[in-house]
C-alpha cells in the first residue's frame, strides 16, 4: 500500500489540482565573471602620479637653485639699503642707473681701499713676525729652562720641528688643499658679483619693478603692496644704521684699548674689528679680534692677553647691552624679538638668515601693526601689574589684622590691650566685657557699639 502521509517522498512531491505551484527559496544569480574597472579610477591614478612627479620635480629644482634664490634675497635687501641714497639723487636729476652706478662705484671704492690699507699692514706685521720669532723662541727657551730647570736649545728645537712627520703632513695636507681653497675663492668671487649685479638692477630699475608688480593688482592692493614696500625701506635702512653705529662705537673702544697699549696701526685695526663684528653675527667679535691679537703679540705677549679680555668682556656688553637697545630703537621691535629673529634666521639660512631677520621681522611687524585693529585699554589697576582686591592685598590686611590680635596674648600684655586687639577685631561682647574692666565711660561706649 502506497504511502499517504504528506510529510513522506510522495506527499512532498505531489501537488492539488488547479493551484499554482509554491514558490521555492530564492538562488542566488550567478555571479560576475567580467566587473568593469571604475572609469574614474584610472584617471585620478593618472592624477596622483603626475602631482607625485611635480612635487618631486619642484623639490629638485628649490634645492638646486637655493643658492641662487638666496643670493636674490640678499640682493633685493641691498637693494633697499641704497634705496633712500638713489631716491635722493634722482630727486635731483640724476638719472636712476647712473645714481645706482655711482653709490655702487662709491661702496667698492670705500672697501677696496680698506682691502689694501688692511692688507698692506697685514703683510708688514707677518714679516715682522717671521723676523722676530727666533727672538721670542729664545725669550721662552730661556724663562722654561729658569723655572724648570731644563737645558733646551733653540736650535735642537728646529732640528727636531722640520724633521718631524707632523710637519711633513701638514704641508702635504696643504699643498692638496690649495685647489680646494681656490674653488671657494673663485666661487666667492661670482658670488659677489651675482649679488652686485642683482642689487643694482634692483636698484636702477626700482620703479619699473615696483610698476610691473602693481599691474597685476587691483588698485586697493596695489597701495598695500607700495606701502609694503616703504616699509621695507624704512626698517632696512634703520637696521643698517644701526648695524653701522655698533661699528663705530665698536670700532673706538678698540681703538682706545689699542692706543693705551702702543699697538701699531691702532685706526686700521680698530676699522677692521668694527666693520668685520657687525658683518659676521655672533661671533664676529671674536674673528675680528684675532688680528689685533697677533699685532699686539709682536709688541708683547701679554698684550694679546689683554686685548682677548677685552674683546670677550666688550662682546659681552654689546650681546646683552648695546645690542638689543639700539636694534629696539631703530628698527622698533622688542629686544627679545630682535634676538629671536636672529637665532630663527640663523637656523634657517645660516649667517645671511641672521644679517637679512631684522629688517625682515621689522617690516612684517610695521606692516601687520598698520592693518591690525586696536582698541583703548581700561584703566584697570591690573594692566599696569598692579593685583585687584581679591589678591594678596586683601590677604596681607587679614594676616595683619590676625597678627594685631595674636600679638598682646603672645606678649602677656594687661585687659586694656586685650580691649583694643577685641574691638580692633569687631567682637562686641567680648570688647564690652573687657572695657567695662577698664571704666564705665569705656565700656558703655563699646558695649552700645
Amino acid at each position: 500500500m502506497a504511502a499517504t502521509d504528506e510529510t513522506g517522498p510522495a506527499g512532498r512531491n505531489t501537488t492539488v489540482p488547479g493551484t499554482p505551484p509554491t514558490a521555492g527559496p530564492p538562488t542566488d544569480p550567478a555571479p560576475r565573471t567580467g566587473a568593469r574597472m571604475p572609469r574614474w579610477l584610472p584617471r585620478a591614478m593618472v592624477l596622483a602620479l603626475a602631482l607625485i612627479a611635480v612635487f618631486q620635480f619642484g623639490s629638485w629644482a628649490f634645492h638646486q637653485l637655493t643658492g641662487l634664490l638666496i643670493n636674490v634675497l640678499i640682493a633685493f635687501f641691498l637693494a633697499l639699503a641704497v634705496e633712500p641714497a638713489v631716491s635722493w639723487m634722482a630727486a635731483r636729476g640724476v638719472r636712476r642707473g647712473f645714481g645706482t652706478f655711482l653709490v655702487f662705484v662709491g661702496v667698492l671704492v670705500v672697501g677696496a681701499g680698506f682691502v689694501t690699507l688692511l692688507g698692506s699692514m697685514l703683510a708688514e706685521q707677518i714679516i715682522k713676525i717671521v723676523e722676530d720669532f727666533p727672538q721670542y723662541l729664545d725669550s721662552v727657551i730661556n724663562w722654561i729652562n729658569t723655572h724648570f730647570h731644563t737645558e733646551l736649545r733653540r736650535v735642537d728645537i728646529q732640528e727636531n720641528l722640520l724633521r718631524s712627520d707632523w710637519l711633513r703632513n701638514y704641508v702635504q695636507n696643504s699643498a692638496t688643499g690649495v685647489l680646494d681653497v681656490s674653488a671657494q675663492v673663485l666661487g666667492g668671487l661670482f658670488r659677489l658679483l651675482t649679488i652686485a649685479l642683482f642689487s643694482f638692477y634692483f636698484a636702477a630699475d626700482g620703479p619699473r619693478l615696483r610698476r610691473t608688480i602693481c599691474s597685476v593688482l587691483p588698485p586697493a592692493r596695489q597701495a598695500e603692496v607700495l606701502r609694503a614696500w616703504e616699509i621695507a625701506v624704512n626698517k632696512t635702512g634703520g637696521y643698517l644704521y644701526s648695524r653701522g653705529l655698533m661699528a663705530l662705537i665698536s670700532g673706538l673702544a678698540h681703538y682706545v684699548l689699542l692706543e693705551f697699549l702702543d699697538v701699531p696701526y691702532a685706526p686700521v685695526l680698530a676699522v677692521w674689528v668694527g666693520v668685520v663684528s657687525q658683518t659676521i653675527p655672533t661671533i664676529g667679535t671674536y674673528l675680528a679680534g684675532a688680528l689685533p691679537m697677533l699685532i699686539a703679540f709682536t709688541v708683547a705677549p701679554w698684550y694679546a692677553v689683554w686685548v682677548l679680555v677685552f674683546v670677550v668682556v666688550y662682546q659681552q656688553f654689546e650681546n646683552y647691552v648695546l645690542q638689543p637697545k639700539l636694534t629696539a630703537r631703530t628698527v622698533d621691535i622688542h629686544p627679545a624679538v630682535a634676538f629671536g629673529s636672529v637665532v630663527a634666521g640663523t637656523a634657517l639660512l645660516g649667517a645671511v638668515g641672521a644679517l637679512i631677520a631684522i629688517p625682515a621681522v621689522a617690516t612684517l611687524q610695521a606692516f601687520l601693526g598698520a592693518y591690525v585693529k586696536r582698541y583703548d585699554v581700561t584703566d584697570d589697576p591690573r594692566v599696569l601689574g598692579h593685583r585687584g582686591s581679591g589678591g594678596t592685598g586683601a590677604f596681607g590686611r587679614r594676616v595683619r589684622g590676625l597678627w594685631a590680635q595674636r600679638r598682646p596674648e603672645d606678649d602677656g600684655a594687661g585687659p586694656a590691650a586685650g580691649v583694643a586687639g577685641a574691638g580692633a577685631a569687631g567682637s562686641g561682647a567680648a570688647g564690652s566685657g573687657a572695657a567695662g574692666a577698664a571704666g564705665p565711660g569705656e565700656g558703655g561706649t563699646a558695649g552700645a557699639s
